[in-house]
């Protein structure tokens, strides 16, 4: 099978008044169709900045991105995103939030297929009773629902996904996930996904991307997931490798938690620790007894 997605010498820098601030640097990475890759890393190491790169959300500094064979330059309907928040327009319902991107990439077809696009996607998530609902009226977990259906009804090449269940309570974190992998299963979405969270990783990856501190992030490794598809959560963990595979990624987490590159610029946390100060010594106490 032949790379779906491939991310060359990515690198991504922002100008500030002490000089350049490299946040990404020569980030390399192949994806083949139908692959569910993941990208975990501490807070800050520019997981979330690769992905809306890949997006056409933020500027390249250098390298480049090919999907599907095309160079991409900019957004486009071709990437279907989730985010953390889904970021819902309040004054629609559920199902005119997710028309708005079906009317714009399926305009050839008819009212009435358009309208079956959404309540196809709305139901397969499990909102077939709160479609028509405003996002005001909707918990959190019901409007990241939206948030997911909007972007597969889109029928993209690939699906960008940003830490989309970081604000949820584990119980709904958990149904999401499952919610998630059940759909792509059905299409097998190429898919790259930004987490922090160890067990959501390997629950739902192929591989996953281990990304160094930055600054001037780069992969550090690269970890294979085989458990078979299609997954449900009591097996995988029940599965024989679930913990070696686990050590592994929080042991590389771990290596790194304190690791970064040095910067420029000498900061507080880079300096020595001081010595104590040296025990005042009265002079009676030198006085012979």
């Amino acid at each position: 099978m032949s790379d779906y997605l491939e991310i060359s010498n990515l690198t991504k820098t922002y100008e500030t008044p002490r000089g350049p601030a490299i946040i990404v640097k020569d980030f390399n990475l192949k994806i083949k169709k139908g692959e569910f890759v993941c990208l975990i890393g501490h807070s800050g190491c520019g997981k979330s900045t690769v992905l809306s790169m890949v997006a056409g959300l933020n500027e390249i500094t250098e390298g480049g991105i090919i999907l599907a064979g095309k160079e991409l330059v900019g957004p486009g309907p071709d990437r279907g995103i989730v985010f953390q928040s889904p970021c819902l327009l309040p004054w629609l319902s559920a199902f005119d939030n997710v028309m708005l991107g079906v009317n714009q990439v399926f305009y050839t077809a008819s009212k009435e297929e358009r309208h079956q696009i959404a309540e196809y996607y709305l139901s397969v998530v499990g909102l077939a009773d709160s479609m028509h609902k405003r996002p005001a009226q909707l918990s959190q977990g019901m409007r990241q629902r939206v948030g997911i259906a909007r972007a597969f009804a889109l029928s993209p090449k690939m699906l960008l996904l940003d830490e989309p269940f970081g604000m949820l309570d584990s119980l709904t974190r958990f149904e999401l996930q499952q919610v998630l992998i059940e759909l792509w299963r059905k299409d097998k979405k190429t898919a790259l996904m930004v987490t922090h969270d160890v067990d959501e990783a390997l629950f739902l990856s192929d591989r996953i991307v281990m990304m160094t501190n930055g600054p001037a992030a780069e992969v550090g490794d690269v970890l294979k997931v085989n458990f078979p598809r299609p997954r449900h959560r009591k097996e995988v963990m029940e599965h024989p490798d679930y913990y070696r595979l686990r050590e592994r990624l929080i042991g590389f987490l771990e290596e790194h938690a304190h690791k970064g590159k040095p910067s420029t610029e000498p900061s507080q946390k880079s300096l020595p620790p001081e010595k104590p100060a040296p025990k005042r010594i009265s002079a009676n106490q030198l006085l012979p007894h």
